[in-house]
């Protein structure tokens, strides 16, 4: 059996070492990160040239099922493995850790991109902590506040006007988000909604502070895919669907 996971996130690097070497594993990264951490059996970095070029690569290696565990804000890819799936006729899981939920004190602003972010900051203060990651920066370039934008590779132009660049990659700690504001003198949080463990430290810091945050709600799955929550729950799945004997002669 066959199965390409499309990631780079932690859970996708989990799951390919649930299923590897019990099942012949591929993992396609973007190319975005300079030095990705890489996972468990064979590794494939770059685009496939669309949905077309996604279904002929499926077609061409013998791929017996896809897990789409790409960030859940990477909308383009899942559409993309949505469409070359049914095209190739393969089974497609999407792997998506849940969503971040408020807790009583929170002070949340939810929006639903970027742009609509950049526009709820009117009013909530000068100083913002920009945990978008270093793409779409460009939405807030014409804003006056000053950004602290913290991202695992340097950001490209355009970014506001008034901005420090802090390199780093979670996990993150509880102190250290804390110091963070307080050393920065953070007015407001701008964050998408990832889910997990790895970044939300930063949100108890925001509500022990106070401190108000702009949270960009997350595209949802293509339309008829199956979802797992956590790689356990994805492994077991595409596990039972070898036990099946489901998979090509």
């Amino acid at each position: 059996m066959h199965v390409l996971i499309l990631g780079g996130t932690t859970e996708a690097r989990a799951l390919a070492g649930l299923l590897h070497p019990r099942v012949r594993v591929t993992s396609s990264l973007a190319g975005r990160v300079a030095r990705p951490r890489l996972p468990e059996g064979e590794v494939r970095i770059g685009g496939f040239g669309g949905a077309d070029g996604l279904a002929a690569w499926l077609g061409e290696h013998a791929v017996d099922a896809v897990i789409d565990a790409t960030h859940p804000f990477a909308e383009r890819i899942s559409f993309n493995a949505a469409r070359a799936a049914a095209t190739a006729h393969v089974p497609l899981l999407a792997l998506r850790r849940p969503g971040w939920v408020p807790e009583e004190g929170d002070d949340w602003r939810d929006v639903g991109s970027l742009a609509a972010a950049a526009t709820a900051l009117d009013g909530l203060g000068d100083r913002v902590f920009l945990t978008t990651g270093r793409m779409g920066l460009a939405a807030f370039a014409d804003r006056p506040e000053w950004f602290l934008v913290r991202s695992v590779d340097a950001p490209e132009a355009p970014v506001p006007a008034r901005t420090e660049v802090l390199l780093d990659r979670g996990p993150f700690t509880l102190d250290g988000e804390r110091e963070l504001l307080r050393r920065h003198r953070i007015d407001v949080l701008v964050t998408k909604d990832s889910g997990g463990t790895a970044t939300a430290p930063k949100l108890t810091a925001a509500r022990e502070s106070g401190i108000p945050v702009v949270v960009v709600r997350r595209p949802p799955v293509p339309e008829g895919v199956r979802k797992a929550t956590t790689p356990e729950e994805a492994a077991a799945l595409v596990l039972g669907y070898r036990v099946l004997g489901r998979v090509r002669p």
